[in-house]
């Protein structure tokens, strides 16, 4: 598989970072900035400059990103998420979400970053924040968190003791909320699936990988297993809608169907095929991936010209391509494309 090409990326972009909406595939200025996409974006600038087409164009976007996340950042280690066009920021504090993504992007450009600088930039954010990884309580939140530790883990050549027990502790409140919510019909983290679900079980899963601790890799085997149950139907990969999502005991959204869900699969079984070695995970991956190219449940295709589609509603697909859709298929479309001896990947 080819790298996709970042043309609507950088037609999102400006000096700052990256507009958050847009109208059909013209940014909406009116919305702004936030963190949570920067950081999306920063990841996917990092990887798709190991590809020699792309290198130059995701050099310059990776600038931009850190250059936003380092302001974005408060004293304290948190961070603001908004931020008007005015270069104003529009909140307090971020959401505790938008801080887990910080560090998950950070943690990553610690490790991956083409740059010493940027390694470096990315390892003095990564430290202020880390004080604030305790407060961190939404699961979701934490598994972002948790990813990003894993990488700043790896890029430390896993020689920092304070961090490993960090890893553990969110590892453990996500394997404490597993099994409480648990059930013999129902293996998951929570009484409902929301948004983002597939990110859970990889943060479990690499987890496990870097401590070597056989509990976690089998609690998130058995999560994305569960996940997969629900979620694939006929070799399609139908996600999670948020028109109401799906509540233990009641009937699962089919519509609201998120960008973000595939992109969050894609990288769940691509983790999971590479700590238990079984091939299937990687037609799984395929599988997901295909979402955006007309494997859907509308037979819809997602895609056009580097950018994605908002989603698909009872109604149809949207026909509005903003940064998290674009970005959740730029990042989907550079796992699968990275070959898999040289994956971007915390498992050995």
């Amino acid at each position: 598989m080819r790298y996709p090409t970042l043309d609507h990326l950088e037609t999102l972009t400006d000096d700052v970072g990256v507009i958050q909406h847009a109208i059909y595939d013209v940014p909406n200025r009116s919305t702004g900035y936030c963190t949570d996409d920067v950081s999306r974006a920063l990841m996917v600038a990092i990887a798709a400059s190991r590809d020699r087409e792309l290198h130059d164009t995701a050099m310059h976007l990776t600038e931009i990103y850190i250059a936003f996340l380092f302001d974005a950042q408060l004293r304290d280690g948190r961070f603001h998420n908004f931020m008007g066009y005015d270069r104003r920021w529009l909140d307090i504090v971020g959401t505790q979400d938008s801080i887990g993504r910080a560090l998950w992007s950070i943690g990553f450009g610690m490790r991956f970053a083409p740059r010493e600088s940027w390694r470096q930039v990315c390892s003095l954010i990564f430290e202020r924040a880390f004080q604030v990884v305790s407060t961190l309580e939404a699961p979701r939140s934490r598994a972002y968190a948790l990813i990003g530790m894993a990488h700043a883990f790896d890029a430390r050549r896993r020689a920092d003791p304070t961090l490993e027990h960090a890893i553990r502790c969110e590892a453990e409140a996500l394997v404490q909320a597993f099994e409480q919510n648990s059930t013999p019909d129902w293996r998951w983290f929570e009484g409902i699936m929301t948004y983002d679900n597939a990110r859970l079980p990889e943060a479990i899963l690499r987890a496990g990988a870097l401590l070597e601790e056989e509990r976690f890799v089998d609690i998130g085997l058995d999560a994305l297993k569960f996940y997969e149950s629900v979620t694939v139907e006929e070799r399609i990969f139908v996600p999670i809608g948020n028109q109401g999502w799906y509540r233990r005991g009641g009937e699962r959204a089919r519509y609201g169907q998120q960008p973000l869900e595939a992109a969050a699969m894609v990288d769940a079984a691509l983790v999971a095929g590479d700590i238990s070695r079984d091939p299937r995970y990687e037609g799984l991956a395929e599988l997901a991936h295909g979402w955006y190219f007309g494997r859907n449940s509308l037979g819809a295709i997602m895609v056009d010209g580097g950018g994605c589609r908002d989603g698909i509603d009872d109604h149809g697909v949207s026909t509005n391509m903003g940064a998290e859709s674009t970005l959740a298929y730029l990042s989907s479309a550079i796992s699968l494309a990275v070959p898999r001896a040289e994956r971007l990947r915390v498992a050995r």
